[in-house]
């Protein structure tokens, strides 16, 4: 499976065996969004793929622990070396550590590390360890975004990528003014479950992400 709400015990059982078993939909490229106002504008100190510690600091992100893996692919399903995947949020509390948010009342988090950024594999694999981000109060008409996560995914010779994840059963997500301009089959192929993976910490939860790039013609 290729993406969107998934198994994890398969992800895990395909990792283990080094297979790479493409689905019905692995050749449909994932839906762009926007990037929002909150793209990080500067380096940051820390900038790997463990979200939940910032180097030099001695406690961990408030919040609960995730894992968000999966592969980069193109749209013949084979899997994309090199590719440079980043990924920034909102902390527990729905606060990003931006600029752009100064004014939001919620609390910054020092601990969070909010950005990171790797480059996948030869199978096209990457992964980030990361704090589940809060919702935020976008306007006052009484739009909350859902939790999510954004991406933004480059490699030379494919479209630039720039999109959004989220988690299945929040209920913020159908009223959500950006998700909601997917369509059905969109929707499910930026949503995750969220499930217990054989590798990972206890009390941590892990959700399979895969993305699929449109080569340039």
């Amino acid at each position: 499976m290729t993406g969107g709400v998934g198994s994890i015990a398969g992800f895990f059982a395909a990792r283990l065996a080094g297979a790479v078993q493409p689905g019905p939909s692995c050749g449909d490229a994932t839906a762009a969004q926007t990037a929002g106002p909150f793209y990080p504008t500067r380096d940051r100190d820390d900038e790997d793929v463990d979200l939940t510690w910032v180097r030099g600091r001695k406690e961990r992100a408030a919040g609960d622990v995730i894992h968000v893996r999966g592969r980069v692919l193109d749209e013949q399903c084979q899997p994309i070396e090199g590719a440079l995947v980043e990924v920034w949020q909102a902390n527990k509390w729905g606060r990003y550590d931006h600029e752009e948010d100064a004014g939001n009342p919620r609390p910054l988090d020092p601990n969070f590390q909010s950005w990171g950024e790797v480059r996948t594999g030869q199978d096209g694999r990457y992964g980030f360890k990361t704090i589940k981000p809060g919702s935020y109060p976008v306007d006052d008409e009484g739009w909350i975004r859902p939790p999510h996560l954004h991406f933004k995914v480059s490699r030379r010779g494919y479209h630039e990528l720039i999109t959004q994840m989220y988690f299945a059963g929040e209920p913020l997500n159908e009223p959500d003014q950006i998700r909601r301009e997917l369509s059905p089959k969109e929707k499910a192929l930026v949503t995750i479950e969220l499930g217990q993976g054989p590798d990972i910490e206890a009390g941590a939860l892990a959700g399979i992400f895969d993305i699929t790039l449109r080569r340039v013609a």
